[in-house]
């Protein structure tokens, strides 16, 4: 068996990790980095761009570039680019295959088997979405596993101690918070909680529009309506945004935000840390809930707790550091990267779940027991969602309830499945349904329909149910219409593996014009260093190869390579190192 790779498939960024001589190991990409941003673009040239190029030119091809696409996932939303449409299972298939080609490279083997972590507040729907975005990168799901768990099972391998811990994760969309018990070998999941549209984006849509207002009142300008100008200004917002975080002020500037008849404008801003965490203070209070959940379906007080665990990139902003210390009463723990620790803890489980650690290592024993995230129920009369799994209960778990029907001589029922807290099935969220035919006909409240739930170690959930009159059954997984077919996914599969291939030749030519820009300074290095030293000849050469190569970088963008571009950048960027020799 291949190594089992261990996937978070983040919303601002991803990471990717393995195991090696026992201990769980960050794979770097290609760039160099230990992260890749979730980020797609399309080029007008029909090319694909995953992460850092991707995220690189998304300001000149701001309306072909795709982030946060993990908000999306489990909906039918959908991203038109050149008149196909893709789904949000497609465009994450698409990242995560960035990530395999980089773990390959870097092992030196074929990767098809993957542990991917998902927020703790992910729907069944999000859940499944998940497999199906690996299933079309070419991956084989072995587990789904949330996020706080596994960075509990990362931080749990060097902190054997029996402890309450309590995970806040705040990462670019989304926000969770568990409470976890760690001792004797096993990592049991008390509670959870969370928010699906809370994380790192919402902060930086702050700033954005604080920019815009107060370049509108400046300028009299909305740049709202130019989506050049907003790529710009959402960049800007997310370095001051890190900026901040160990700065009490940042400066904004970007030059020729917009023309108007007067002439090109600009954007000058001196941005406090007080002014951002005024314009985010409502945003970091909407935490506070989650965790007194958590806290409370745990059977759980804020003394029991003895470890509060930041994982997440948006755990940085010093006022959520300085909410967490006020609310839980101690200093959160940073032992953990919190950028990485997710992935680390998800290529613990493919390590175990691959029999791939070593025997006797604390990471073999570690037994991980989570909880499903919201309540289960199917729709009885008056719409009354009646529950069949409580939150917070351990899985895989099942359990069966005895209905019957609500109709004298009623020959079919039909079952709809519900996730959520709400009393009526109205203000909870569909998952689906089905029809049980068959029924034996009877007066009302005489058959008896056994529905069972039953929910596997990735939280998906599959439900039956059975007429004990007439042994008739049927059953579902349960899918929303957002989700793809098995058909829809093959498809899905076979065009990534195509653009795989074009992937890997469009990289090159990325490699290629990176090196080309490389040599330009340092040739120009060299030519301001040399300059009284070279002799006449020497330096006309050096500086008519330096302008040559100058400008076919110019005229050779990232999203505008191709063959020919790459070979003429290779062959000038060449022709610049013999002159300089």
């Amino acid at each position: 068996m291949g190594k089992i790779i261990g996937i978070d498939l983040g919303t601002t960024n991803s990471c990717v990790a393995v195991m090696e001589g026992g201990q769980p190991t960050v794979i770097a990409n290609t760039e160099g980095a230990r992260t890749t941003p979730s980020v797609v673009a399309f080029t007008k040239t029909g090319e694909r761009l995953v992460g850092e190029p991707a995220k690189r030119q998304a300001v000149t091809n701001a309306d072909r570039t795709i982030a946060s696409i993990k908000r999306h996932m489990g909906t039918d939303y959908k991203v038109t680019i050149d008149d196909k449409r893709y789904t949000p299972q497609e465009i994450s298939a698409m990242i995560l295959q960035k990530l395999k080609a980089d773990a390959e490279a870097y092992l030196g083997e074929k990767v098809t088997e993957a542990v991917i972590t998902v927020p703790a507040y992910f729907t069944d729907a999000q859940r499944q979405a998940t497999k199906d975005a690996g299933k079309i990168a070419g991956l084989n799901i072995l587990r789904i596993i949330n996020e706080p768990t596994s960075a509990a099972l990362a931080y749990g391998l060097d902190n054997g101690m029996a402890q309450k811990v309590l995970v806040y994760d705040l990462g670019g969309g989304t926000f969770d918070v568990s409470v976890i018990d760690i001792g004797d070998n096993v990592i049991e999941v008390l509670a959870t909680s969370g928010d699906n549209h809370l994380g790192g984006d919402d902060f930086d849509e702050r700033i954005v529009n604080y920019l815009v207002e107060q370049f509108k009142i400046s300028d009299g300008i909305n740049l709202s309506k130019d989506v050049s100008a907003m790529q710009r200004l959402r960049e800007e917002a997310e370095k001051a945004k890190k900026e901040l975080s160990s700065s009490v002020t940042t400066n904004i500037n970007l030059p020729f935000i917009a023309m108007s008849k007067d002439g090109p404008h600009h954007i000058d801003i001196t941005l406090s840390r007080q002014t951002f965490n005024e314009l985010t203070a409502d945003l970091v209070d909407r935490t506070i809930t989650p965790v007194e959940n958590a806290l409370h379906d745990a059977g759980l007080s804020k003394t029991d707790i003895n470890m509060v665990l930041l994982v997440g990139g948006s755990t940085r902003i010093p006022a959520v550091a300085d909410k967490v210390r006020q609310l839980m009463g101690k200093e959160p723990s940073r032992n953990l990267n919190p950028d990485e620790c997710v992935a680390l803890g998800a290529a613990v489980q493919g390590g175990k779940l691959g029999n791939q650690l070593q025997a006797g290592s604390a990471a073999s024993e570690i037994i991980l027991m989570d909880v499903t995230p919201m309540s289960l129920s199917i729709e009885t009369m008056g719409g009354i969602a009646s529950r069949l799994i409580e939150r917070n209960t351990t899985i895989p778990t099942r359990h069966s309830q005895i209905f019957t029907t609500a109709g004298n001589f009623q020959t079919s029922v039909d079952i709809k499945v519900f996730q959520g807290e709400r009393k009526f099935t109205r203000d909870n969220k569909l998952l689906g349904n089905f029809r049980l035919n068959g029924i034996k006909r009877a007066m009302a409240g005489v058959p008896q329909i056994e529905v069972t739930f039953d929910i596997d170690v990735n939280g998906i959930v599959n439900v039956s149910a059975k007429d004990l009159g007439t042994g008739r059954e049927q059953s579902i997984t349960i899918t929303s219409s957002s989700n793809m077919t098995e058909e829809e996914i093959a498809k899905a599969r076979w065009e990534a593996e195509i653009y795989s291939k074009q992937d890997e030749a469009y990289q090159s030519f990325i490699d290629i014009r990176e090196d080309a820009v490389r040599t330009l300074n340092e040739a120009n290095n060299a030519l301001a260093a040399n300059k009284k030293v070279w002799d006449k000849d020497k330096k006309k050469n050096v500086k008519t190869q330096i302008g040559h190569l100058g400008k076919l970088i110019s005229k050779a963008p990232i999203d505008k390579l191709n063959e020919e571009k790459a070979a003429s950048l290779h062959e000038a960027a060449e022709a610049v190192r013999e002159a300089l020799r």
